[in-house]
């Protein structure tokens, strides 16, 4: 038995679906009145689907993958979606962490946008101009 509430023109209807019988007649009330319903096309219900079981290795252990981590390389990420204005630093620059490596303009203000640490520039992934998200990778230091 399924209950239902529908509201049509203003008004309030309580609908319970009591049973359906194999001649796709249905048991229905309204608002307390019974009424015989014929169903067009036949229910069918959904079959269950339940997920593959996860991969085991040979001795039984769950098979688990995880992205490769590279420690000694970091992104210095957008704080804020903004506009480049200037790089201060190119591909292969030493820098040292606090220094300004290039300004984001955000909210019609400048900011300074610093090393998060010692290292070397092994990629800049913006140009002067280009508007970014926050979290964007700016900068990679190695």
């Amino acid at each position: 038995m399924k209950q239902y509430k529908y509201k049509i023109n203003g008004n309030l209807y309580k609908v319970t679906v009591n049973d359906i019988d194999d001649n796709n007649i249905a048991a229905v009330e309204v608002n307390g009145t019974p009424y015989k319903v014929e169903i067009d096309k036949p229910i069918v219900p959904k079959p269950i689907t339940r997920p593959a079981a996860a991969p085991k290795k040979e001795d039984g252990a769950p098979v688990i993958s995880r992205p490769a981590v590279n420690s000694n390389k970091s992104a210095v990420k957008s704080p804020l979606p903004g506009i480049i204005l200037d790089i201060k630093v190119n591909v292969g620059d030493a820098v040292k962490k606090g220094q300004t490596i290039l300004i984001l303009e955000a909210m019609k203000m400048e900011n300074n946008i610093n090393a998060d640490k010692d290292g070397k520039i092994s990629a800049i992934n913006v140009n002067k101009g280009d508007s970014v998200l926050e979290g964007t990778d700016l900068i990679i230091i190695e």
